[in-house]
């Protein structure tokens, strides 16, 4: 059992973090990482992603099978479980989160900081332009850990999309974003450690050549996996190909929390 940070990178193709995130690549030639390749659900979408990652289950079951539906999630999911067990949760993340996990509709003041242990997200720090800098979501977070110590918190900057969307995923935009975002996280990724969280840095979806995604194609399903837990080796680069199902059984078991009988995808760490 330990405290868990998850870095969501909007739109984090698994090439594009695998030829361009030197520090966790190091971290992974080193095996002080293990990196699985994720094969993500369907459709490839932002919204329905985000809840498939909490709750560890298809569009077609959690119903979230859209960007167009705006929501709170109906089934058990990460922060839900977290503070049902006593623990406290936070988030530096696009408001889309909030909208899932703490309430709607959203408010464009009342709701951009919150600090409330009533909500299934106590600790929030949400933004709501596309455009706001990865680098702000970044310091935010890490003012969370250093303010709250939260035992699980997420982290999503949505950068990798909007450049994505903006240039297509050949462009060298999109390629030199996953160099900037790995050189901005590793100076915090060194911290989280020290103070003991697990840490998990993987995509919600890829992206085309078209500046698209949602489709079925190997580049907009296939995003990374990185594992690192303080304290102990990690696989190095797995070859393993992975269900994004696995993910919130994963934090279950990484967060000391009862795997609920909704989640049937296998953690990748034991007990």
């Amino acid at each position: 059992m330990s405290r868990v940070i998850l870095v969501l990178s909007d739109a984090l193709r698994y090439d594009a973090a695998v030829e361009g995130m030197g520090y966790l690549g190091h971290l992974v030639e080193i095996k002080a990482a293990s990196l699985y390749k994720v094969v993500g659900e369907l459709p490839s979408m932002s919204r329905p992603m985000y809840e498939t990652i909490h709750t560890g289950l298809p569009s077609s079951v959690h119903g979230i099978v859209a960007n167009s539906v705006v929501r709170c999630s109906n089934q058990p999911n990460i922060f839900n479980l977290a503070c049902a067990a006593g623990k406290v949760t936070a988030a530096a993340a696009y408001y889309w989160f909030s909208e899932l996990y703490n309430r709607v509709p959203y408010n464009f003041i009342d709701d951009r900081e919150v600090d409330d242990p009533a909500l299934p997200i106590q600790h929030g720090r949400f933004y709501t332009q596309d455009e706001y800098a990865d680098l702000e979501v970044f310091y935010s977070a890490a003012t969370l850990v250093r303010k709250f110590s939260p035992d699980y918190l997420l982290i999503h900057p949505l950068g990798m999309d909007v450049i994505g969307e903006t240039f297509g995923a050949d462009s060298s935009e999109y390629r030199n974003r996953a160099i900037r975002q790995d050189a901005w996280l590793a100076p915090l990724i060194v911290e989280w450690m020290e103070r003991g969280y697990t840490l998990l840095v993987t995509g919600d979806h890829g992206i085309n050549a078209d500046k698209m995604h949602g489709g079925t194609t190997p580049a907009m399903r296939e995003v990374p996996l990185y594992l690192l837990i303080p304290g102990k080796a990690g696989k190095g680069d797995t070859g393993e190909q992975i269900s994004q199902l696995r993910i919130a059984p994963t934090l279950c078991r990484l967060l000391g929390l009862p795997i609920p009988g909704t989640m049937r995808g296998a953690p990748l760490v034991e007990s």
